[in-house]
């Protein structure tokens, strides 16, 4: 029988989060440096307020281009504490802007895309939950590339945020067994262009 992860409902932005983007593997550098914004944002929060505020986000922030955002300061901060559609979280809003620094040097260097996917090799990670509570909320791994992404100069990317994050791009596939979108997700897996 076939039932849909437990956490995607009752409301119905959720349920479409997870039908149609949730676990599906992001290969664009920009995408993924946005999904883990993002997870920053959501610290301490619910997910889904962060689901009902993405648009706000994604206009206040430019459309989450890090190459605009690397150069923001101090005006923008404050612009950004006074926009009541997003979170008005001082560290948050600094480390995005910070972060935009850090992500333009991982991609000049070698690709934020290829950063993250040489973790798993360039292929998503298939997990056998079947029952969402034996999922972790963190890995060895999330772990790994939290350390790795603090060293670059990232914030607010602890190893619970990145696990979240890895779910959400598809580095992992972490749709329980039971759920319709675990197959649908790794079907569409292949490896990033070298």
């Amino acid at each position: 029988m076939s039932e849909r992860c437990g956490w995607a409902g009752p409301e119905q932005i959720y349920i479409d989060y997870h039908d149609t983007e949730w676990g599906v593997p992001e290969y664009d550098s920009r995408a993924l440096w946005e999904k883990l914004i993002l997870d920053g944002f959501q610290a301490g929060l619910s997910w889904i307020t962060i689901l009902k505020k993405r648009e706000n986000f994604r206009a206040a922030f430019e459309g989450f281009d890090p190459h605009m955002i690397a150069e923001w300061g101090d005006e923008d901060v404050e612009r950004l504490l006074q926009d009541p559609g997003i979170i008005r979280h001082r560290g948050k809003i600094e480390a995005t802007i910070g972060n935009a620094r850090a992500w333009a040097e991982i991609e000049a260097r070698e690709g934020f895309d290829r950063f993250l996917w040489n973790y798993v090799d360039g292929m998503p990670l298939r997990t056998t939950f079947s029952d969402r509570a034996d999922i972790p909320t963190q890995s060895p791994l999330s772990a790994q590339i939290s350390k790795d992404l603090k060293k670059a100069g990232f914030r607010f990317c602890g190893p619970t945020i990145v696990y979240a994050f890895m779910e959400a791009t598809g580095l992992f596939n972490n749709h329980i067994t039971t759920c319709p979108r675990h197959d649908a997700c790794a079907a569409l897996a292949r490896s990033p262009a070298v």
